[in-house]
Protein backbone atom coordinates (compact mmCIF):
# COMPACT_ATOMS: atom_id res chain seq x y z
CA UNK A 1 0.00 0.00 0.00
CA UNK A 2 1.34 3.43 -0.91
CA UNK A 3 2.28 5.88 1.82
CA UNK A 4 2.52 9.66 1.78
CA UNK A 5 4.61 12.16 3.68
CA UNK A 6 2.85 15.52 3.96
CA UNK A 7 5.05 18.44 4.93
CA UNK A 8 3.61 21.81 5.89
CA UNK A 9 6.39 24.36 6.20
CA UNK A 10 7.26 28.02 6.53
CA UNK A 11 10.83 28.88 5.57
CA UNK A 12 12.53 31.15 8.10
CA UNK A 13 16.06 31.10 6.62
CA UNK A 14 15.98 30.61 2.87
CA UNK A 15 19.77 30.87 2.45
CA UNK A 16 20.27 28.03 4.94
CA UNK A 17 17.36 26.04 3.51
CA UNK A 18 18.95 25.93 0.02
CA UNK A 19 21.15 23.00 1.09
CA UNK A 20 18.04 21.00 2.00
CA UNK A 21 16.39 21.86 -1.33
CA UNK A 22 19.48 20.74 -3.24
CA UNK A 23 20.14 17.49 -1.39
CA UNK A 24 16.77 16.05 -0.35
CA UNK A 25 15.66 14.80 -3.83
CA UNK A 26 18.49 12.22 -3.91
CA UNK A 27 17.33 10.75 -0.59
CA UNK A 28 13.71 10.67 -1.74
CA UNK A 29 14.78 8.78 -4.87
CA UNK A 30 17.02 6.46 -2.82
CA UNK A 31 13.91 5.27 -0.98
CA UNK A 32 11.75 5.03 -4.14
CA UNK A 33 9.77 8.16 -3.33
CA UNK A 34 8.49 10.78 -5.72
CA UNK A 35 7.12 14.27 -5.33
CA UNK A 36 3.38 14.61 -5.80
CA UNK A 37 3.32 18.24 -4.61
CA UNK A 38 6.56 20.21 -4.31
CA UNK A 39 6.72 23.40 -2.29
CA UNK A 40 3.53 24.99 -3.58
CA UNK A 41 1.49 27.70 -1.90
CA UNK A 42 -1.84 25.93 -1.33
CA UNK A 43 -5.24 27.56 -1.24
CA UNK A 44 -7.26 26.92 1.93
CA UNK A 45 -10.82 25.98 1.04
CA UNK A 46 -12.20 25.07 4.48
CA UNK A 47 -11.02 25.38 8.05
CA UNK A 48 -8.12 27.30 9.50
CA UNK A 49 -5.20 25.19 8.25
CA UNK A 50 -3.13 27.58 6.12
CA UNK A 51 0.30 26.17 5.25
CA UNK A 52 2.70 28.62 3.64
CA UNK A 53 4.28 25.82 1.57
CA UNK A 54 3.14 22.23 1.06
CA UNK A 55 5.08 19.15 -0.01
CA UNK A 56 3.62 15.67 -0.57
CA UNK A 57 5.90 12.73 -1.27
CA UNK A 58 4.57 9.34 -2.38
CA UNK A 59 6.33 6.09 -1.49
CA UNK A 60 5.40 2.66 -2.85
CA UNK A 61 5.12 1.22 0.67
CA UNK A 62 5.06 2.54 4.23
CA UNK A 63 8.35 0.72 4.81
CA UNK A 64 10.01 2.94 2.18
CA UNK A 65 8.77 6.09 3.92
CA UNK A 66 9.90 4.84 7.32
CA UNK A 67 13.31 3.90 5.90
CA UNK A 68 13.58 7.41 4.42
CA UNK A 69 12.74 8.98 7.78
CA UNK A 70 15.21 6.82 9.71
CA UNK A 71 18.06 6.82 7.16
CA UNK A 72 21.18 7.73 9.19
CA UNK A 73 22.65 9.61 6.21
CA UNK A 74 19.72 12.04 6.10
CA UNK A 75 19.53 13.02 9.77
CA UNK A 76 21.88 16.01 9.39
CA UNK A 77 19.76 17.24 6.50
CA UNK A 78 16.64 17.01 8.66
CA UNK A 79 18.46 19.15 11.22
CA UNK A 80 18.96 21.75 8.49
CA UNK A 81 15.19 21.74 7.81
CA UNK A 82 14.43 22.04 11.51
CA UNK A 83 16.83 24.99 11.85
CA UNK A 84 15.62 26.86 8.77
CA UNK A 85 11.86 26.26 8.80
CA UNK A 86 8.84 25.88 10.99
CA UNK A 87 7.35 22.62 9.82
CA UNK A 88 4.84 19.88 10.47
CA UNK A 89 5.24 16.41 8.99
CA UNK A 90 2.63 13.64 8.68
CA UNK A 91 2.89 10.06 7.44
CA UNK A 92 -0.34 8.65 6.01
CA UNK A 93 -1.14 5.35 4.36
CA UNK A 94 -2.89 5.42 1.00
CA UNK A 95 -6.07 3.59 0.09
CA UNK A 96 -5.96 -0.06 -0.80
Amino acid sequence: MKAYLVLDLSVTDFAGFKRYIAEIPAFIAKHSGQYIVRGVQPTTIEGDWAPERLVIIEFPERDNAEAFLSDPEIQDLFKVRHATTTSRLLLADGCT
